[in-house]
């Protein structure tokens, strides 16, 4: 498969009232990653969280995901914490994958919402691969299937909290590379 950035995404919720502004549900307040290179190794790591626009943490956001409102009120806006990521990436061709499309579909609209234009996040988006249709395909089952299911599945032992990006975009990585 190549070197490839394992993405995962955590969102709170958009108030209906500030949808009229901002025409989404939902807003990212944590983009985690890891790298994995061309023998399959996770190479490097990025955690972020983002300070929501529109959106605010909630009680059961919260304790989904462990990030709290006070965690997001000084960290930085989409912008900057892409920006982060898109210095943090190795140059070169790089592909994304991700467990499902949702954090495709929510980055790739958000960006457009926001007016945030970024070479590096357009050329992602053309190589995204669906690690969730991939392990369903190589293992079996039924789409969709649940990280911590497909986790269990195959035999491995998650640590971490589930919902942390982090957390989530290393265990995807390791579930890919024993199926790849």
């Amino acid at each position: 498969m190549g070197a490839y950035v394992v993405i995962d995404l955590e969102m709170c919720k958009v108030k209906k009232e500030q949808r009229k502004e901002f025409h989404m549900s939902r807003e990212i307040i944590q983009i985690g990653a890891v790298l994995v290179d061309e023998s399959e190794k996770v190479t490097r790591q990025f955690n972020r969280l983002v300070r929501p626009e529109y959106g605010r943490v909630d009680s059961f956001i919260e304790e989904l995901t462990g990030i709290s409102q006070d965690a997001v009120e000084d960290a930085p806006l989409l912008a900057d914490a892409l920006d982060a990521f898109s210095q943090w990436l190795p140059e070169g061709n790089v592909t994304a994958v991700s467990w499902g499309m949702s954090d495709k579909a929510q980055l790739k609209k958000e960006l457009s919402e926001k007016g945030i234009r970024m070479n590096v996040m357009d050329r992602l988006f053309l190589h995204w691969i669906d690690g969730q249709k991939m392990f369903v395909q190589k293992m079996g089952g039924q789409y969709p299937c649940p990280l911590a299911g497909a986790l269990a599945a195959a035999g491995i032992e998650s640590g971490g909290k589930a919902h942390d990006g982090l957390a989530d975009a290393y265990h995807t990585a390791v579930l890919l590379t024993r199926i790849v």
